[in-house]
């Protein structure tokens, strides 16, 4: 019994919460799974938490920008090439930590 406890420990991954404001103000909450660097850009990879306690969780990857005054915030990838560069860098990765297990 106690090998079950101490494997689901291990499993566990404790991520840190990132709260987004939508257009209309809304809050939204998201498990900062990762960050990406690609081609001297920062990407987050983040998934919805409203969505992990439905089990219906699709990972959402955003841009690391630089506001007018230095801020970062984060924005949608426009670019069809740039995002198929991200998510094959997030598969990879990911491809990478399932090998390890």
């Amino acid at each position: 019994m106690t090998d079950e406890i101490n494997k689901q420990d291990e499993m566990e991954e404790v991520y840190d919460v990132v709260v987004l404001n939508d257009d209309d103000g809304n809050e939204h909450e998201f498990m900062h799974l990762a960050t990406l660097e690609v081609e001297g850009n920062t990407y987050y990879v983040l998934l919805p938490m409203e969505e992990v306690e439905e089990d219906e969780a699709e990972a959402v990857i955003l841009k690391v920008v630089k506001d007018e005054n230095g801020e970062e915030m984060l924005v949608d990838i426009e670019d069809d090439e740039e995002w198929e560069k991200v998510a094959d860098a997030w598969e990879e990765m990911e491809d990478m930590e399932d090998e390890e297990e």
